[in-house]
């Protein structure tokens, strides 16, 4: 029996036995034990091809005595290779250079291998040869000599236990669904996706997901135990981040976007534009006055907003939705000029006055002096919310939107003025009587003594 099934613990005798990790309630798991032995002899073929080279380079050094390669090609050498120096991860880019049915030959700069990819992962069409191509390495198909690789953000149509890899892109379907998550399956690879990792928010139904396709990113991988775990979640967090950097670098004020309200609070939504989050105020949503935010919009609603204002440094935006809708205070200045008699309904009582509505989302102001001609210390004196009125428009500011109302003026106009008296015809004065006596302080009778 071999070492490496000994190490493993298959064969043991009882006063040697060592305990197992393969062993389950008294069993041993072949299949672990399987997989072990075959890892281990990959690696020691490894070592041993190791070995080898390093013979080889000591045997070629020997042979050429000291000379060095400049010496025997006349050009400079070429940088030394470290020993068990692994080429760097991450995407690359390299040139399509030859096309063949369905499989794209890449030339990789570097690298005297060649690599292959998908025509399916060109949705736009199979591009040109020469066109370079931002791919990644997926793994090594060993009897065709060629690089596996796929394109950068693309879905992996070939994933396999030897090639699937934590972030790569795959396309899943759901098989079933528990109390957990998702049951998928990846290219014939059986996986789970959380119930966690599905949106990026709260997910409460799963069964409209059944029998969806769904690209996602590979966030847990076991070969040996056969244990695959995918996200969609951070798929969708990785193309928001993505899609947020683009959207700050193209957004102004003055444009009008379609986005997704994401949440709603009594004083305003928060619209999702693509990558950045809006705020759509309550006072920007209507004309109209408006309470609550909640009774307008609700979460999931697809809406178009302008951008209002933009703080880049503090990335918020202001948004806004009743500028996309005729302004009624245009149309209602055009048509009601200072002077003119309307019926409006009280909506809003204040200490120094009332507020009327005169059209939809067009509302004017009648201060406490012009509520009645005598003096009026409360608006509820006179009039209340809900009632219907008659009112004097007395002046109109479009830009501030502001309307001056009266009450006053009306009752002054339609008041009627005090009628004259009639006149009784005056009879004819009679003439004076004839004095007949002296007056007094005159010169006096005779006989009295005169005052001066």
């Amino acid at each position: 029996m071999s070492d490496e099934l000994k190490k493993a613990g298959v064969g043991n005798s009882s006063s040697q036995r060592v305990q197992s990790p393969f062993k389950v309630k008294g069993k041993y798991d072949m299949r672990k034990a399987g997989k072990l032995l075959e890892m281990q002899l990959a690696q020691t073929q490894e070592q041993q091809r190791s070995e080898a080279e390093d013979q080889i380079e000591k045997e070629l050094a020997e042979a050429l005595g000291g000379m060095s390669e400049t010496d025997i090609f006349g050009n400079e050498p070429a940088p030394a290779r470290k020993k068990d120096q692994v080429q760097p991860a991450g995407p690359k880019v390299g040139k399509v250079y030859r096309i063949h049915d369905r499989d794209i030959f890449i030339e990789l700069p570097g690298s005297r291998t060649q690599g292959v990819i998908s025509s399916l992962q060109f949705p736009e069409g199979v591009p040109e040869i020469g066109t370079e191509v931002q791919v990644k390495i997926e793994g090594f198909d060993g009897p065709n000599g060629v690089l596996l690789l796929s394109r950068v953000g693309a879905v992996v149509s070939n994933a396999n236990w030897d090639t699937v890899a934590v972030g790569m892109v795959v396309e899943a379907r759901v098989t079933g669904v528990n109390k957990g998550g998702l049951e998928v399956e990846v290219n014939s690879l059986r996986g789970f996706m959380p119930i966690s990792q599905i949106e990026m928010f709260r997910v409460n139904e799963l069964e409209p997901y059944l029998n969806q396709k769904l690209q996602c990113m590979v966030a847990e991988v076991d070969p040996l135990d056969q244990n695959l775990v995918v996200s969609r979640r951070d798929l969708l967090e990785k193309q928001r981040e993505e899609a947020k950097e683009k959207l700050w670098a193209d957004l102004k004020e003055g444009q009008v976007r379609e986005g997704v309200v994401r949440s709603v609070q009594q004083f305003g939504a928060f619209v999702d534009l693509g990558g950045a989050d809006g705020l759509l105020h309550v006072s920007e949503m209507s004309w109209q006055r408006v309470v609550d935010a909640t009774k307008v919009f609700q979460p999931g609603q697809l809406v178009k907003v302008i951008v209002l204002r933009i703080d880049h440094e503090n990335r918020k935006i202001a948004l806004g939705f009743k500028q996309l809708e005729e302004n009624p205070w245009a149309v209602f200045a055009k048509d009601n000029p200072p002077g003119t008699v309307l019926n409006g309904k009280v909506t809003k009582l204040a200490e120094f006055g009332a507020f009327v509505e005169l059209a939809p989302g067009v509302e004017g102001l009648i201060h406490l002096s012009e509520l009645a001609p005598t003096k009026v210390r409360r608006a509820n004196d006179v009039v209340k919310v809900g009632q219907d009125i008659s009112v004097k428009l007395l002046s109109l500011d479009q830009a501030a939107q502001r309307i001056s109302l009266s009450i006053k003026a009306l009752a002054q106009n339609e008041s009627p003025g005090p009628e004259p008296e009639e006149q009784v015809p005056s009879k004819p004065a009679k003439p004076p009587k004839p004095r007949t006596t002296p007056l007094r302080g005159g010169t006096g009778a005779e006989g009295v003594k005169p005052l001066f």
